[in-house]
């Protein structure tokens, strides 16, 4: 099982961890991804997190929705929601990502059916985020719970593929390449 862990900003602040507290705890859990995550913070504040992140942390970084910070991590991690706000169709939104980010960083893209992977099957796109599994606290109103559906959906994808929404470490998938652990990791 391989490990990328959500880092949200507001599941540290609810439980007052820093964002080397939850460094920490990933290192010992060997995470090889971890992808920072704030809704409710300015860019400045966003890229300072990040900063700190990598002087301490040698692994993948992400930014969740976050582009204009790529020069500061290795990737970009963007939900449905979030690319039509890049363009009103989701392939032209990635085209554009793509071409800001340019092919040397990662693209990754929030799935949550068999239709969204089969359009991003069609993208230029490094990994899709798959889910949600479970409910999850690290998100509110999780309207599609996928369950055991996941890892036939996962089998669909031509791209690796990371289980989202209330992963834990003991799940098991035969398609998945990555466990997206958020909460999990700290309990």
């Amino acid at each position: 099982m391989r490990l990328y862990a959500l880092c949200d900003q507001d599941l540290l602040d609810k439980k007052g961890l820093s964002v080397k507290d939850f460094v920490d705890i990933a290192k010992k859990q060997n995470v090889e991804i971890i992808q920072y995550r704030n809704k409710n913070a300015d860019i400045a504040f966003i890229k300072q997190q990040l900063i700190k992140i990598r002087k301490i942390y040698d692994g993948f970084l992400i930014v969740n929705d976050a582009y204009e910070l790529i020069e500061f991590c290795d990737g970009v991690h963007v939900g449905q929601e979030d690319l039509l706000n890049i363009d009103k169709d989701i392939f032209t939104a990635v085209r554009i990502l793509r071409s800001v980010i340019k092919q040397d960083k990662i693209l990754g893209i929030s799935t949550h059916n068999k239709e969204e992977i089969l359009q991003a099957n069609d993208m230029d796109l490094n990994y899709v985020g798959l889910g949600a599994y479970r409910s999850t606290t690290t998100k509110d109103n999780v309207l599609n719970i996928l369950g055991d559906k996941l890892d036939e959906i996962a089998s669909l994808s031509k791209h690796l593929v990371a289980a989202i929404g209330g992963v834990m470490p003991h799940d098991t998938f035969k398609h998945v390449t990555y466990h997206v652990i958020g909460s999990g990791l700290l309990k």
